[in-house]
């Protein structure tokens, strides 16, 4: 199994759905070599051996993309400014690839564009299918743009030589057939899920945010988001959205929680649309702020541009909380009590929103069928999945 993060040292959802999905993989009897970029401790992980193929430390191996910083070795910045990841790339293929010609392994596992080109590599020393998991693609983060011309080509490259492809939605399997023309027999959507059992006890504590708590007794309606600041996830159509709502109603109090490139721009944006002190920008949140996070939450907003699947909706979910999802969010695909909108479609948005806000009985019809709906997910149903793509890959390549 190849992926960039596992938590406590993840910065988003993909390493939570890895761990999640090498849990459900090691319950079904699967052994699981996970490999990461990074050396460090990963308490609670004892279903499988995670091994680190640098020894640089976890918060290093956060150098995106889009993010030109720089760490003690690294080579000068290329055309593209990649060249601290791309350094940090070729280190972790050159593990993988001796790791998979001296282990010879029934199958490799590789998440997203980070992995692609280690799991191609380890494909050509062993006899073993490569799988790419896809849970995001250039497409999506660049916000329906081209993006990054190197990261579209090392996806391009990865998925025509994986013998099966993963998809998280219909979504992103329609992405992936029209954006990089792959035959779509040869996807197979395997959705997400949420391991309820697996959450740790929660007692929620009023007063990490006392101030919206204080705003919640005066019969304010709190609605909000929690993810990465970037253009994939359509948030200053959020921001112009609750501008247009709390026009129509003044008791409305948004959060916006997450940390990205564009923090600056939104925060500026809310200010000239005069909405300030309406809109609280908390930053970046884990561990006990984040679930509190959830707890305080009325209204769940995703305003995805492009979002593959949206963990977040169904952690949301989980804490009793009304959604609104974008049509172009793949976990809209699984769940009908949600409300629905384009993204680009502030007017609705704004609707949406005024009326869950007045509307208590539809407010409480939508959390209960929400969270009906998510517990139908099973990691377990996603790990069966996998195992019969890899059955099927390893049977073909005999």
């Amino acid at each position: 199994m190849l992926g960039w993060e596992l938590p406590p040292h993840n910065s988003g959802g993909l390493g939570v759905a890895c761990y999640q999905m090498s849990k459900a993989l090691a319950v079904k009897g699967a052994s699981i070599d996970f490999v990461v970029p990074y050396e460090a401790e990963h308490p609670g992980i004892d279903f499988m051996n995670v091994m680190a193929a640098t020894d640089i430390g976890p918060r290093q191996q956060y150098v995106g993309a889009y993010d030109h910083g720089e760490w003690q070795d690294a080579e000068d910045t290329d055309e593209y400014g990649l060249s601290p990841m791309r350094r940090l790339q070729k280190k972790y293929g050159d593990f993988v690839e001796e790791w998979a010609r001296n282990n010879h392994p029934d199958a490799i596992h590789a998440h997203d564009w980070l992995t692609m080109e280690a799991g191609v590599r380890a494909k050509k020393v062993c006899d073993a299918p490569l799988v790419v998991h896809v849970h995001a693609t250039e497409f999506d983060r660049s916000g329906e743009r081209f993006g990054n011309p190197l990261v579209h080509e090392i996806e391009q490259h990865g998925l025509m030589m994986a013998d099966r492809i993963i998809a998280v939605s219909h979504i992103t399997k329609d992405i992936i057939v029209q954006n990089y023309h792959i035959p779509p027999e040869k996807i197979e959507v395997v959705y997400n899920a949420i391991d309820v059992d697996g959450l740790p006890p929660h007692e929620y504590d009023r007063r990490t945010y006392e101030y919206i708590e204080d705003l919640k007794e005066q019969g304010y309606t709190i609605i909000g988001t929690l993810t990465r600041l970037t253009v994939q996830k359509g948030l200053s159509y959020f921001v112009r959205a609750a501008a247009q709502a709390l026009a129509k109603h003044d008791k409305l109090a948004f959060v916006l929680l997450g940390d990205g490139e564009q923090r600056d721009e939104l925060i500026a944006l809310a200010a000239s649309l005069g909405i300030s002190d309406k809109f609280i920008f908390g930053g970046f949140v884990r561990g006990k702020q984040w679930r509190d996070a959830y707890h305080l939450l009325d209204v769940f907003v995703m305003s995805s541009v492009s979002e593959p699947f949206g963990l977040t909706a169904l952690e949301a979910a989980h804490h009793d909380t009304a959604l609104l999802i974008s049509k172009q969010s793949g976990v809209g695909e699984i769940m009908e009590n949600i409300i629905r909108f384009d993204y680009w479609d502030v007017d609705k948005l704004a609707d949406a929103m005024v009326e869950i806000a007045t509307n208590p009985e539809l407010k409480e019809s939508l959390k209960k069928g929400a969270k009906e709906e998510y517990t139908k997910l099973s990691w377990r149903d996603a790990a069966d999945q996998c195992l019969r793509v890899y059955c099927e890959e390893k049977e073909r390549c005999r």
